[in-house]
């Protein structure tokens, strides 16, 4: 049929995804076990029949292009459904869930949402091996994770100033305010310097900021979350973070409500609509919605 696209094979996805994991043909080949020279005819055959070229070639190496950033995606997503077959048939013929599950998160999320969950997770389905990478929630965060196929689920923070790219599935699992966190004792803590960090989701908050003549414009910027409640509470400067991040706050800071016209953030989870028909995503996701959690 004309225009028709044919086929990638499995090896060629394999090695798409080696070139763009690695940077280059020659680490790819190295990678895979192949000659350079396979692997190069390989991508030029892959272009061929997908009718665009995937990758820049140059000295530095091979860099995909935005037609191959998305064909590589594919692959790795399609090539994790082939991992995902044989774990759910095996677990299916002796009534199990089991496998990797691959999960993203971000640093707060990380240490205080998913323990619980996974604890009860595995303790009804031993064969699940959870595999946790922490990222940060900032461009495309852990959506991009899984939107790039690294992982099958991403806890990420939604409707914020990045929108999860389309196709993907999400779900609210929690929904948080802002505090306001100074050290404990000050007798002004608005009168201290306001401190922040790259992944305050800041489009949460703007709009609410603009509105607060009491915030000072200059900020003290830090790494992450744990750095700024260590040093809101040395007497540095006070912040503005959410639920989650003030888990971790000690005796060292106090924390104010700000009232209920206050900024709040959504929580959830984001998948991809083949993870989401599998058991170990479906059973993650029943975990994270527990109230128990």
């Amino acid at each position: 049929m004309a225009g028709r696209t044919a086929e990638l094979l499995p090896q060629e996805l394999r090695i798409l995804a080696a070139v763009a994991d690695s940077g280059g043909f020659s680490a790819a080949a190295a990678a895979l076990g192949l000659t350079q020279s396979a692997v190069s005819h390989s991508v030029r055959g892959s272009e061929a029949k997908v009718g665009a070229v995937l990758f820049e070639r140059g000295r530095a190496g091979a860099t995909p292009t935005p037609a191959g950033e998305r064909a590589v995606a594919l692959a790795r997503r399609i090539l994790r459904m082939y991992e995902v077959l044989g774990a759910e048939v095996r677990g299916a013929s002796r009534g199990a869930v089991e496998g990797v599950l691959r999960i993203a998160a971000f640093r707060s999320a990380a240490l205080h949402l998913l323990p619980p969950a996974l604890e009860r997770l595995t303790a009804r389905h031993p064969g699940i091996r959870p595999e946790i990478r922490v990222v940060r929630e900032i461009g495309a965060g852990t959506a991009g994770e899984v939107a790039a196929g690294r992982a099958d689920l991403g806890i990420a923070t939604l409707g914020g100033s990045h929108d999860v790219a389309p196709g993907l599935l999400t779900g609210v699992l929690t929904q948080e305010a802002y505090r306001l966190v100074h050290p404990a004792g000050h007798p002004d803590p608005k009168g201290l310097p306001l401190m922040d960090w790259d992944e305050n989701c800041g489009s949460y908050t703007r709009a609410w900021w603009r509105a607060q003549d009491w915030i000072p414009r200059a900020t003290v910027k830090a790494e992450d979350d744990a750095m700024v409640l260590t040093m809101v509470g040395r007497g540095l400067g006070m912040a503005i973070m959410p639920e989650l991040s003030l888990r971790e706050a000690g005796e060292a800071v106090d924390i104010t409500d700000l009232g209920p016209g206050g900024p709040v953030r959504q929580v959830g989870y984001v998948t991809t609509p083949e993870s989401a028909a599998t058991l170990a995503v479906r059973a993650l996701i029943r975990e994270l919605r527990s109230e128990k959690g």
